[in-house]
């Protein structure tokens, strides 16, 4: 049996929520090993207050999930952990070292001992069985990546067909009733909330997206009474009021998605809930909107990116802006509010098509805008066309986030980026209609301190 401690880095973001993807590894190794998660982003934890808490837990392995914009603080908590004890063994999983893996190992050098290559769960808890038996079986492994002698091994990626065989995360050890009113969506309507997981996957080709290089390209669901039992579960165990639904295409499958609501209608347990990672437009349809009104839907959103058509061609979103004023007619028409996110200073991008997409925004009848600068994510196909043509040498990847123009377009300067991404926000939200609705929204003081910080630091500090 091992001690395990899972990992949630401390970076700036300001969506404290619980981590899903380390709740399912618990789930599935505390069987045979004992497990615990940090999140160091909810418990505010640099690298100083993280090695206390290592120093307490005294784990045999520490796992940690890993987005680009988690390599800094990454890499001094590698260097940190094996300053302590060298003995244990450190992990990293998630998006960034799918993408680039022997990238991330040479990054790390000596201090990263494995990273694991797309989903987790198949690989990890055998990682862990080899680890406790003293055996180097690591060609079994699915997923792992590992050093062979001098050179990185890769092993083939393993994807769970049936979610269902997943479980539930272990929401004992991540307690979501005691996370703050920082969620992924900044508002919400009932509190306290917990995200929950029904599909996984992503066909689409958007160029700027690297999910589907993590959770591939085909679809795959869980079993809508799977789903139900653990939001049954969160609303009585827990205390959950609202849940929301965290996948990139959970409206894909149009019958599937309506049998869900059904049959989460016919609960009726009085939950509100919303999609705070956006939905495919073209995905919906009238009978689904009325079923999502109905059992408590309050806040759609939805992945525009641009206001321009050209843009949206070269991200290949396969939708146009005409499309889209007709898809929000329809949303609108069922009663729905409506959230978008737009991307600003995508590659090719020019000062008037980021003027189109601010103008599109306030003229679409949105209650909440999202402005994000590009950046450039590993693996994506912008990402390889940028490679290509040179330009990624600019790229501040210290300061890989949404707001702060890490990547920009040949043409403009960070200087005339982070100005109009400013402007985008003035634009959409000092509106006497937008300014009441945020308020009345505000559910607290406490609430309001979040919302403060958030707007600080994006508009103001960016």
């Amino acid at each position: 049996m091992k001690k395990v401690l899972l990992v949630k880095p401390f970076n700036r973001s300001d969506h404290i929520q619980p981590s899903l993807g380390l709740g399912y590894l618990a789930s599935i190794v505390r069987n045979k090993h004992n497990v615990a998660i940090l999140d160091c982003i909810k418990e505010a934890l640099d690298v100083e207050g993280f090695i206390a808490l290592v120093k307490k837990h005294s784990p045999d392995v520490i796992g940690m999930q890993c987005y680009t914009f988690d390599l800094p603080f990454i890499k001094k908590a590698l260097k940190a952990i094996k300053d302590l004890d060298k003995k244990i063994v450190t992990v990293i999983g998630g998006p960034h070292p799918t993408v680039d893996p022997s990238g991330t190992m040479e990054r790390f050098g000596g201090t990263l001992d494995f990273a694991f290559s797309g989903e987790a769960e198949t690989g990890f808890p055998r990682l862990l069985d080899c680890l406790d038996v003293g055996s180097n079986d690591y060609a079994s492994v699915p997923g792992l990546i590992w050093r062979k002698g001098a050179s990185v091994t890769v092993n083939q990626k393993a994807l769970v067909d049936d979610l269902d065989l997943l479980g539930s995360p272990a929401w004992d050890l991540i307690r979501p009733e005691t996370y703050p009113e920082a969620q992924h969506g900044a508002f919400f309507k009932n509190f306290p909330i917990a995200p929950i997981m029904v599909t996984r996957g992503c066909p689409y080709p958007c160029t700027f997206c690297a999910g589907n290089l993590v959770s591939g390209k085909k679809i795959r669901r869980r079993s809508a009474e799977n789903v139900l039992e653990e939001i049954k579960t969160l609303k009585e165990k827990y205390g959950i009021r609202e849940f929301h639904i965290i996948d990139d295409n959970f409206t894909m499958d149009k019958e599937y998605t309506k049998d869900f609501l059904r049959k989460l209608k016919a609960l009726d347990l009085g939950m509100s809930w919303s999609t705070p990672n956006g939905v495919r437009m073209d995905a919906l349809d009238e009978e689904m909107l009325k079923l999502m009104k109905e059992t408590g839907l309050y806040m759609i959103s939805l992945g525009i990116e641009s206001g321009s058509d050209e843009v949206l061609a070269l991200m290949k979103k396969g939708i146009t802006t005409s499309d889209i004023r007709g898809h929000i007619r329809m949303i609108d028409k069922a009663g729905i509010d409506m959230a978008g996110f737009f991307i600003l200073g995508f590659p090719g991008e020019t000062a008037e098509t980021i003027k189109k997409t601010i103008d599109f925004a306030s003229e679409l009848p949105l209650k909440r805008a999202n402005f994000f600068t590009y950046l450039p994510f590993p693996g994506t196909e912008s990402y390889r066309l940028l490679e290509a043509s040179g330009e990624l040498k600019d790229v501040d990847w210290e300061s890989f986030y949404f707001t702060n123009a890490a990547f920009v377009p040949r043409g403009l300067n960070r200087k005339e980026l982070k100005a109009m991404h400013r402007l985008a926000f003035a634009r959409f939200y000092l509106r006497p209609g937008i300014i009441f609705y945020q308020l009345k929204s505000i559910k607290g003081l406490r609430h309001f301190s979040f919302l403060a910080k958030r707007f600080m630091r994006w508009i103001v500090h960016n």
